[in-house]
């Protein structure tokens, strides 16, 4: 049996991810959107191409607590990718 990873951060709780789809699908199901959203600003801030589908999130801790629980990892993968992306244009 492989050990799952669980996020315990206090990200899992922010009011940001409360906007994010649901999702239920496969491979990212329970990936948590905190680290996904996290994961996406920096590797935009480092210069990364942003990923074109969820095995970039292969890494990241599960979380069904707060208000990640059954959201789109993905989306938030993009969404923190383009927001550092906005802040870096705006300075």
């Amino acid at each position: 049996m492989a050990y799952l990873q669980i996020c315990k951060k206090l990200h899992r709780y922010g009011i940001l991810f409360k906007s994010l789809p649901e999702y239920q699908g496969t491979f990212s199901r329970h990936k948590c959107a905190g680290c996904a959203y996290e994961l996406g600003y920096f590797h935009a801030i480092n210069g990364k191409p942003k990923a074109t589908n969820d095995s970039v999130l292969a890494e990241i801790p599960h979380s069904q607590a707060g208000h990640v629980r059954h959201k789109d990892a993905f989306t938030a993968y993009k969404e923190g990718y383009e927001f550092a992306l906005s802040i870096a244009k705006a300075s």
